[in-house]
Formats: structure tokens, C-alpha cells, sequence
């Protein structure tokens, strides 16, 4: 893949340009338009961010480089069993848009893992949770920054340390400058480049087979093209079941768990504006998600009689598609060099946004608290959460050099995703929907939960899995297969000694085709077998059950949370079942998102109006009676006596709309 400074000189001029305009134009707002001034326009850019970017950011999101640069590989060399994927991403919508925003959407708070220090009153719960984001954010993130670098190496030369140095430099000048607003901005831009390149590329493989039928036909005829494949074997590394529930089960703990897209949901006004955005990115995920498999469909078209892998033009599967652009579009000058800026630009823009979420995480859930930070004001917290992402800047370029020096660090990375899945997620279920759920049974739930599948994770790299890859050909090469200046590159010891493992979660994955001896697994070898694609799956249902168990063998009185905190539905389910009513009580930090303007004349926090609704929630039935105390420290008025079952004017211009609805059922 060699080739002349002369003849790349349009592609870097290109790679700089669009790396210049893809910084410069998120950040023209912080120049010539409304600044961020506090600390929610900074974290959350409140109603400055259209639904349009909002979609596109959300998808751009869920897919991430590996979506442009891994799946065509997967395609090319394993076949379509990955897509099936797409079956966890769809369902997971539908679940967070019902089940998780619901309970987020008014609870007034900042980090997502604020809300589960509200529902568990537990500081113990609230940094497990967040410090399990913070570390696997930042392992993957260094993969993030690390995989295109490697390929700017191989195909136009740039070497990695100067990659990385660029990523994180002007990353720590989005965090300095922009928000969460133009962190959005630069997706839309990688998202919509990614878009035209894709296409570009099915183009220009339909001209080269000679039709856009060909692209499906010759994948098909070859094998490449296989769905609903239910073997019910668990040890499959992937198949129609394990690729619809293990994605549902990550999908459902990075689009509901995870800092980054709840910061998304809520920076939108109205919960009725985040159900259509959610909904109507479904089709935009299918649509984007497909995109990258159809170009995989078309690249192996163009190549089913000659492997450049196999002919050794290439030395790593992902590598297939940069290889691809450089061949077939090197009468295009410049083509190349949009191709890699956009890999780039990738990389940038994931690094971006989740260190806005990193930083907001590790103020809200870990440095707030502390005595010294008490009191300051909303600028200084601002100043705060910018140094302290830039500090994660710094960490991710460091982990990215490393994954350059020790292969382990990127594949212990994915171990950390697919082992942290399950126990975030299982702690959510357990604070939105069980309601006899405290600290005690979140914190053994998510413990043992990470001790399981950690133990099988780790356990697996143990165990001779079976490495399978489709046949491919290179009896159609002639020297007219490539063009001309394609040659075969020598080896050096970075190429040698560096990863390129995009989608793979295992390196072994990886490796050649060996034959290995039939022989039947004994425990623990059984379970170490398991496909990765489940381990969300299983750490989810333990966290749920052992918390489950734990919470109501310690179940105690002093467990009253605030009902809010459930989702609705389970909060009238659990009125409704026999047996003692639960003590529930009302939580002052709670602030409503959207309160109309009549009930705010007092606010929650106002001494001369503190209601308490215990005696209301535990009483046993609706009929019996109960007591709406107030606190008079301060002079209020209070009605004398409740003439009707309908709340006043005057009860309305002091109490919020829960409370309302609190004294209304009351009185009736």
C-alpha cells in the first residue's frame, strides 16, 4: 500500500482541510454566538440543540467508528451473523424511551448516578455505578483514539504518537471551549461525512462489478449472507439469539446507564420531544447500521476472487477498508485523504462528547460532596468539570500510547465492556422497578455481579476457542486486480507489534484457522465457553436477583425513598397488591423539570413550606385518614378546613403539581 509523497499530496491537503473545518465549525458559536455561561448550558446546551442533531448524535453514538471501519471487515471475512445485532439495538429503543426516561426526565438531576444515590440514599451504590463508567470509558476511549491512528500509519504514513497527540489536543480544546452543544455538532458532521463516503463506496463498487444486484448476489452466492440462525448453542461466538439478547442487554445499559445519552434526553425541553426523538431515530439507526454492512457487501464483491489479506497486501482484517478506498479511488485525488480525516474526525468527536460525560460524572458523583467544594458558585463549578476533562484528555492519549505498546490493553479493554454491561443495567432495574430494592441489596447485587463475570470473562482467555473465518479466494488475481502503485507493504516492527482489532472483542478471534481436537469441556470450562455476547445478559439477571433477595431479607423502615424515584407504572402496581402498604417519603431535592408557572410562587426548598406525605403513603387503604402536616416555623396561610375533595386556587398557588395531586386524593 505504498505510495509517493507526490501522489498523496492531495490527500493530506485534503486531511487537513477537514480537519480544520470539522474543529473550527462547532466552536464558531463560542466566538460569535451565545457563550456557555453556567453550568447546564455547558453540560446539557439547553435549547440551543435541534432534534435533527440530536438524532444524529445519539446514532452516531450507538455506532462509533467501529460501524464504518469493522463491520465491512466482519462481512468480508465471518459472514452477516453480526448484523443481527440490529435486532437488540431496535428493541432497546422502545424500553429506554418507556421504562428509563420516564423516571429521569423530572428528577432535576445532572449525572445519571445521582439518581441512584437518590433512590438508595447510598453513596456507596452511586460511585460503584459511576466508577465503573469512569473506567471503562476511559479503557475504551484509549482504543477509540488508538484504532484509526494505526491506520493513518499504514496508509498515508502519519505516525501514531502524532495521531494521538493531534486527537487529544484538539479534544481538550472542545472540552475548554464547547459543551455538550458543540460536541453534538462535530457528530452531525463526522455523521453526515461518514453517510457520503459510504454511499460513495457502494457506487463505486456497483461500477465495479457491473451492477448494484451484484452486491447482494455474489456476498449471497458466497456464503456471506446468513440469518435466523438459532443453534441454541451457547458457546457459538454469535448467532440470531446470543446477537439479539446480549445487544439488547448492552444496548439497554449504554443508551439507558450510561452519562453520555441520558446527558442527550435530558438537555431536550419535554419528555414528549425525547419519545419522538427516540422513536424516530429507529429508522435513522437501521438506516446507518445497514449502510456499513451493505458497503462490507460491496467491497467483498468487488474482491470474492482475490483476497488482498490473503495475497498479502494487507496484514489485518479491518484494514480492508482503507485498502479498498486507496485502490479503487485513486483516480479521485483527495478521496483518500476525506476517507482517513474521517476516521479521524471519528475517533475525535466520540473522545469529545464522553469527555464532557466523564468530567460531569466525576464532579456530580465524586468531588461535589466533599466538604472543600461546598458552597462554590456555578462558574467555579463550570471551571471544575472543564479542567477536570481535560485532565481525562490527557488519560485517554496515555492509554491510547499504551494500547500501542501492549496489545493485552486492548483486549482488556472489551473484556471490561461486555463484563460492566450487565451489573450497570441490573442497578437501574433494581431502582426503577422493584420497589423493596435498597443499598444493601444494589450494592451485593452489583459486587457479586462484577466478581461472576469478571471470573468468566477472564476465565474464557484460558480456554482454545475455535477460530472460524469464511473461505475466500485468490485465484482471480492478475496484475490488473489492483491499481497501479498498490504494492505490498514491508513489514515494520510497529505494524508487527500493534493491534487493529476493531469489532473483534478477542484476539484469538483473530488469528489463522487451526484444527483442533474434538474433546468434550469439563466445568469450569463450560462456563468459560459461554459466547461474550451473553455476559451483559448474565450479569444483569444476577444483579437483579441476588439484590432482590438481599433487599428483602434486610428490608427495614428506614428504606423510605421517595416515590418518584419508581417508575410510575410500578408505583401504582405496588398500591394495588395486598399486605402492608410502603413508607414512602418526600425528597426536597427532587425539582420537577418542567413545573408550570402558578406552582413555583414556593419553592421545594423554602422553609416557610416543607410538607411531609409520609403519614399520606402509609396509610393502609384510600379510605382511611391522614394527616397533611406543615411545617409553621415560618407564618403561612393554611385553610382553616377542607370544605371540597377539590384542591383550591389558593392550595394551588403553593403547592407543586405533586402535591396537588397528593391533597386531592387525600380530601377525597
Amino acid at each position: 500500500m505504498a505510495r509517493t509523497f507526490m501522489d498523496l499530496l492531495w490527500d493530506y491537503g485534503v486531511f487537513v482541510v477537514f480537519i480544520i473545518f470539522s474543529t473550527l465549525v462547532p466552536l464558531w458559536g463560542r466566538f460569535f454566538g451565545k457563550k456557555e455561561k453556567t453550568k447546564a448550558d455547558y453540560v446539557f446546551g439547553l435549547g440551543t440543540i435541534s432534534m435533527g442533531a440530536m438524532m444524529l448524535s445519539i446514532a452516531r453514538g450507538t455506532l462509533g467508528v467501529r460501524s464504518f471501519l469493522g463491520y465491512p471487515s466482519e462481512l468480508f471475512y465471518r459472514g452477516s451473523a453480526m448484523w443481527e445485532t440490529l435486532y437488540g439495538m431496535v428493541t432497546a429503543y422502545p424500553i429506554v424511551c418507556f421504562v428509563f426516561i420516564p423516571v429521569y426526565f423530572n428528577l432535576g438531576v445532572t449525572s445519571v448516578y445521582q439518581y441512584l444515590d437518590l433512590r438508595f440514599n447510598s453513596r456507596l451504590v452511586r460511585c460503584l455505578a459511576s466508577g465503573t463508567y469512569v473506567i471503562r470509558s476511559l479503557l475504551n476511549l484509549g482504543v477509540t483514539v488508538y484504532t484509526p491512528t494505526v491506520a493513518l500509519n499504514t496508509v498515508i504514513g502519519i505516525p501514531y504518537w502524532a495521531s494521538l497527540l493531534g486527537i487529544s489536543a484538539i479534544s481538550i480544546i472542545f472540552n475548554l471551549l464547547g459543551g455538550l452543544k458543540a460536541a453534538i455538532m462535530a457528530d452531525v458532521i463526522q455523521g453526515v461525512t461518514m453517510i457520503l463516503i459510504s454511499i460513495a463506496i457502494i457506487i463505486q463498487s456497483m461500477i465495479n462489478v457491473g451492477g448494484f444486484d451484484k452486491i447482494f448476489t455474489v456476498p449471497a452466492e458466497n456464503g456471506r449472507l446468513n440469518f435466523f440462525n438459532f443453534t441454541g448453542d451457547f458457546t457459538i461466538r454469535v448467532d440470531t439469539t446470543s446477537a439479539w439478547l446480549g445487544q439488547l442487554f448492552m444496548s439497554l445499559s449504554i443508551f439507558g446507564c450510561q452519562q453520555n445519552f441520558v446527558q442527550r434526553y435530558l438537555s431536550m425541553s419535554t419528555f414528549k420531544e425525547v419519545r419522538r426523538t427516540l422513536m424516530s431515530n429507529i429508522p435513522v439507526v437501521i438506516t446507518l447500521f445497514s449502510l456499513a454492512w451493505i458497503v462490507g457487501m460491496g467491497v467483498y464483491a468487488v474482491y470474492a476472487q482475490c483476497d488482498p489479506m490473503a495475497g498479502g497486501y494487507i496484514n489485518k482484517m479491518d484494514e480492508i477498508l482503507p485498502f479498498f478506498v486507496e485502490d479503487k479511488f485513486s483516480y479521485l485525488p483527495g478521496v483518500l485523504g476525506l476517507f482517513m480525516a474521517s476516521l479521524f474526525n471519528g475517533a475525535l468527536s466520540l473522545n469529545v462528547s464522553n469527555l464532557n460525560s466523564l468530567a460531569t460524572v466525576t464532579w456530580e458523583d465524586f468531588l461535589s460532596p466533599l466538604p472543600r467544594f461546598k458552597g462554590i458558585s456555578d462558574k467555579q463549578q463550570l471551571t471544575i468539570i472543564k479542567f477536570i476533562g481535560s485532565v481525562y484528555g490527557v488519560m485517554v492519549m496515555g492509554v491510547g500510547f499504551a494500547v500501542g505498546l501492549l496489545s493485552g490493553v486492548i483486549e482488556s479493554s472489551m473484556l471490561m465492556t461486555s463484563a460492566t454491561s450487565g451489573p450497570l443495567l441490573g442497578v437501574f432495574l433494581l431502582a426503577m422497578l422493584v420497589p423493596v430494592a435498597n443499598w444493601k441489596g444494589a450494592a451485593s447485587g452489583m459486587i457479586v455481579s462484577h466478581i461472576v463475570t469478571l471470573w468468566i470473562t477472564f476465565g474464557s482467555l484460558t480456554v482454545d476457542k475455535e477460530t472460524v473465518l469464511l473461505p475466500t479466494s485468490v485465484e482471480g488475481c492478475t496484475n490488473e486486480t489492483f491499481s497501479a502503485g498498490i504494492v505490498k507493504p514491508s513489514k515494520s516492527w510497529l505494524l508487527a507489534n500493534t493491534p487493529l482489532e476493531v469489532e473483534s472483542n478477542f484476539s484469538y478471534l483473530d488469528g489463522p484457522l487451526e484444527e483442533h481436537i474434538a474433546r468434550t469441556p469439563q466445568f469450569p470450562e463450560t462456563l468459560y465457553s459461554i459466547s461474550y455476547m451473553y455476559y451483559s445478559l448474565i450479569g444483569t439477571f444476577l444483579t437483579v436477583i441476588i439484590g432482590t433477595l438481599v433487599s428483602y431479607l434486610t428490608r427495614h423502615r428506614d428504606d423510605a425513598y421517595d416515590h418518584k424515584l419508581l417508575h410510575p407504572a410500578v408505583y401504582r402496581l405496588s398500591r394495588m397488591l395486598p399486605g402492608k402498604a410502603r413508607r414512602y417519603v418526600n425528597n426536597p431535592d427532587i425539582r420537577p423539570k418542567n413545573c408550570p408557572s402558578a406552582f413555583k410562587k414556593i419553592p421545594l426548598d423554602n422553609p416557610a413550606f416543607e410538607p411531609s406525605l409520609e403519614s399520606i403513603h402509609e396509610k393502609k387503604s384510600p379510605l382511611e385518614p391522614a394527616v397533611f402536616i406543615v411545617n409553621m416555623s415560618v407564618p403561612v396561610e393554611v385553610p382553616s378546613s377542607v370544605p371540597s375533595a377539590e384542591p383550591t386556587a389558593a392550595d394551588s398557588n403553593r403547592l407543586v403539581p405533586e402535591e396537588v395531586s397528593e391533597l386531592k386524593e387525600v380530601r377525597t
